[in-house]
């Protein structure tokens, strides 16, 4: 797949969604079908060798590049959503943010045992909802084989909080 310098469809958003915040807009590049296309590609290429055979991603946005993944890749898309989102019984797991803490659930029965999943989500920061969704997997008898991330803020140290999982991100800011 031809290199495609994505990072210039990246908008900063001064003080979103509070002040001293500095928000990545995916936005331009959803709008742009090129860039998006090229996204989900180079998230797929990368996942192929891990070999997954399920790509799970978080609300809202995972859900654009997760989903294009799994077809790409000719696997089943898993949600992972907040609480009271799922129609059917579901597994529950708290985990800890910045300030504070938040929940996320995955239907009980989303993920065969032996299952080989892929987390996907726009955005790795703090890499709390990415290990959060990993602990939904495991719960479920499945496998996380990796983590891939269209951005990462790798000055959150993310990465590091899903360690031993292998991570890929398309843009990364240091």
């Amino acid at each position: 797949m031809a290199k495609m310098v994505l990072e210039r469809f990246i908008r900063d958003v001064p003080d979103f969604p509070r002040k001293g915040i500095v928000f990545k807009d995916i936005t331009p590049l959803l709008a742009d079908g090129q860039a998006l296309r090229h996204t989900i590609g180079a998230l797929a290429e990368r996942a192929a060798a891990r070999a997954p055979t399920v790509v799970v991603a978080v609300e809202s946005r995972g859900f654009i590049f997760g989903s294009g993944v799994a077809s790409s890749l000719g696997v089943g898309f898993v949600p992972v959503r907040k609480p009271g989102k799922l129609p059917w019984r579901a597994r529950r797991v708290e985990y800890a943010l910045e300030y504070g803490s938040d929940c996320l659930e995955m239907h009980e029965d989303a993920i065969a045992p032996g299952a080989r999943a892929l987390i996907v989500d726009d955005l790795l920061a703090t890499g709390g909802t990415a290990s959060a969704a990993a602990e939904l997997v495991r719960l479920a008898g499945g496998e996380v084989v990796g983590c891939a991330f269209a951005i990462e803020l790798a000055f959150l140290g993310g990465r590091a909080r899903l360690e031993p999982l292998p991570v890929d991100s398309l843009i990364s800011f240091a």
